[in-house]
């Protein structure tokens, strides 16, 4: 989720853990630790763009990341604060770390919660900016906030949020669970074969959805909102993959092909291969877009050697998509 977010969950998890003993401190430093696990982003100033993909909300996001680093963190607070309880500092820091990629796994790009298991977890039930989650959330703790440390406002407050919170969160496997069997229904339909079908929310909300299905040749990109009453079409992207040729047996490569889940076409452009992360979709609701949320250049050097460089969003097709969700959402 968005840094926002993060930074209201953990700041709630630490007012529930410590609140009663150091009252503000508590959110604080519950905060600090929600955005110390997307510290990961920082690896993509100092590596290159494969392997800054393959690091994000890996080993920050996981279990073993939590269980290390929380006493580390715990000890070194209980230095130089009043409350020198090492142990209650400790489940702060372990708290507000594990509920970040826990919350983080029902997003698209999803964690590594069992690092150093290959093993990705996304739900893809929400959006990384969501706002039904994070401004009730976010009132809530400011609430709670300005009561008083002890008294039983302020605990109300802030487990009205995280109950709200997590209530929504759970809610959202509804709308999903409906898309994905209208999505189904519409692939029957239309007498389309089919070996995947992958759902997720579009930005900002949990009415509309975004489909990607896989037939042998092609993916189909499809929408549906909860208020939709025409049926569901889908546009056809070739996968292109035969486009690699033997680049496909490169290392970073491979990794992004494994990063990427399989989700992927491969375009050309003036001679250039472009590798386009279809778990994203793309910038525009416009039919046959070509502009796709992630989309890397594929550089091959004389040697060989492959390097992938990220193609720059124009703000604008961001703006516009925008004005084009909420027009789409009401339905077809």
């Amino acid at each position: 989720m968005d840094s926002v977010t993060q930074i209201v969950l953990g700041a709630a998890v630490g007012e529930a853990v410590l609140g009663k003993k150091v009252g503000n401190k508590a959110m604080l430093y519950g905060a600090i630790a929600g955005t110390i696990p997307d510290l990961d982003v920082m690896a993509s100033h100092v590596t290159d763009t494969v392997s800054a993909l393959a690091i994000h909300r890996g080993f920050t996001h996981s279990i073993v990341f939590s269980v290390i680093f929380a006493p580390l963190f715990g000890w070194l607070v209980s230095r130089f604060e009043t409350l020198k309880d090492f142990k209650s500092w400790s489940w702060l820091f372990f708290w507000a770390f594990i509920t970040h990629p826990i919350l983080d796994a029902h997003t698209t790009w999803g964690t590594q919660l069992f690092w150093p298991f290959d093993l990705r977890l996304a739900f893809k039930t929400i959006f990384v900016i969501d706002p039904l989650y994070t401004l009730p959330f976010l009132v809530f703790l400011i609430l709670a906030m300005l009561q008083k440390r002890t008294t039983a406002k302020r605990q109300f407050y802030n487990r009205l949020g995280l109950c709200v919170s997590t209530g929504y969160l759970l809610l959202t496997f509804l709308p999903k669970s409906i898309a994905f069997a209208q999505f189904e229904s519409a692939l029957k339909a239309q007498n389309i074969s089919y070996s995947q079908l992958d759902t997720r929310p579009s930005p900002m909300n949990t009415i509309l959805w975004s489909a990607n299905v896989e037939t042998e040749e092609a993916y189909l990109l499809g929408n549906y909102s909860l208020f939709d009453s025409q049926p569901i079409s889908f546009e056809s992207y070739p996968k292109n993959h035969q486009l690699l040729g033997e680049l496909i047996d490169q290392e970073p490569v491979q990794r992004m092909i494994a990063i990427s889940e399989g989700w992927y076409t491969i375009t050309q452009k003036e001679g250039q291969l472009y590798f386009n992360d279809l778990r994203f979709g793309l910038l525009s609701l416009e039919p046959n877009a070509q502009d796709f949320v992630f989309s890397y250049q594929i550089i091959a050097d004389s040697s060989g050697h492959v390097t992938f460089t990220e193609v720059p969003k124009d703000k604008r097709d961001g703006k516009k998509l925008l004005a084009d969700l909420w027009q789409r959402v009401k339905g077809n």
